[in-house]
């Protein structure tokens, strides 16, 4: 008798086939149903399979012996290799949408991502420039010809009232009372915003609409208010590329950008004394907590000015004994 054919083999463990095929459904459902592009849904399938390999490794054989514990893990396994949270954030949120397809079509049990926590973003304070650089800024703008006169309008504007880009390239003859002293900012579906508009602002608006926007006005040209000198609305592009060229100019070395004003806008505002509230209703934010990431800046520049200007610019720390 050969033992060697009649010895009872061990059972092979379960192979985890079903998770490619899985994987596959699915990418294949985002790219059908869902008509994602197919670099979103590699993107979907690339993630996923890095899951994948790393519940494999821990040895699970089929969906519904994957636990909490391993989605803990495989998130811990990102920091350890200093992963942003961003990253970790897109990664587990494509994980729980698959998760979510793996339960509706009764391929798993339960939703093992349920109970993931979603790493925490720390969320970059804003940059602003100083009341010096911005005072530079608006005055390089050239005040003789039509461009220059509309440039600095655009500037005092942006700055004055906090405005996005876009938004003040949209902006209409009749967005702006000037009697008032307010600009109107359409938002999404009727919503609208009433913003004030300073006294230099409003200088620079009655200066570029005498001498500078006649000049530059064509039969296309409409209404828009800030035209470029084809007569046309003036771009984001041409904005941005002429702020630069204004920053450098006023001999501003780092990066200035349209949003760079607007954050300005804000910070002074509350270093002056403005209430957050107000800030936020100017800025058109819908949740008080975007805003108050302000209080930190003016937090930290009160610090600064402290440590800078104050006698004793360590108070506060502990000092070594005297030795006596």
């Amino acid at each position: 008798m050969d033992l060697k054919r009649t010895r009872a083999r061990p059972a092979a463990p379960e192979r985890p086939e079903s998770f490619r095929d899985s994987v596959d459904e699915f990418t294949a459902m985002l790219l059908t149903e869902r008509g994602l592009s197919q670099n979103t849904a590699l993107a979907y399938e690339k993630d996923i399979s890095q899951f994948v390999a790393f519940i494999t490794a821990r040895g699970r054989t089929n969906w519904n012996k994957v636990t909490p514990n391993d989605v803990s893990a495989w998130l811990r396994a990102f920091a350890k290799k200093n992963v942003t949270a961003a990253t970790t954030a897109r990664k587990l949120s494509a994980l729980r949408t698959f998760t979510r397809h793996l339960v509706s079509h009764g391929t798993c049990a339960n939703d093992f991502t349920a109970f993931a926590a979603n790493p925490r973003r720390s969320r970059p304070l804003p940059h602003s420039l100083s009341e010096r650089e911005i005072n530079a800024l608006l005055n390089a703008p050239p005040a003789n010809v039509p461009l220059g006169l509309r440039d600095r309008a655009m500037l005092e504007l942006m700055y004055g009232s906090g405005l996005r880009v876009s938004e003040l390239c949209n902006l209409t003859l009749q967005s702006v009372d000037m009697d008032a002293g307010f600009v109107r900012i359409p938002g999404k579906g009727s919503k609208e915003r009433i913003t004030p508009v300073g006294r230099k602002a409003l200088a620079a608006l009655r200066h570029y609409l005498k001498a500078g926007r006649p000049t530059l006005l064509k039969r296309k040209s409409g209404a828009i208010l800030f035209i470029s000198d084809r007569g046309t609305a003036l771009s984001r592009k041409t904005f941005w590329v002429r702020l630069r060229q204004y920053a450098a100019r006023a001999g501003i070395a780092h990066s200035v950008t349209p949003h760079l004003l607007r954050h300005s806008f804000a910070t002074h505002l509350l270093a002056h004394g403005a209430d957050l509230r107000a800030i936020q209703d100017m800025l058109g934010h819908a949740d008080i907590s975007t805003t108050q990431i302000y209080t930190k800046v003016n937090r930290q520049q009160l610090a600064a000015h402290h440590a800078a200007h104050h006698p004793r610019p360590n108070l506060g720390k502990e000092e070594p004994p005297s030795g006596k």
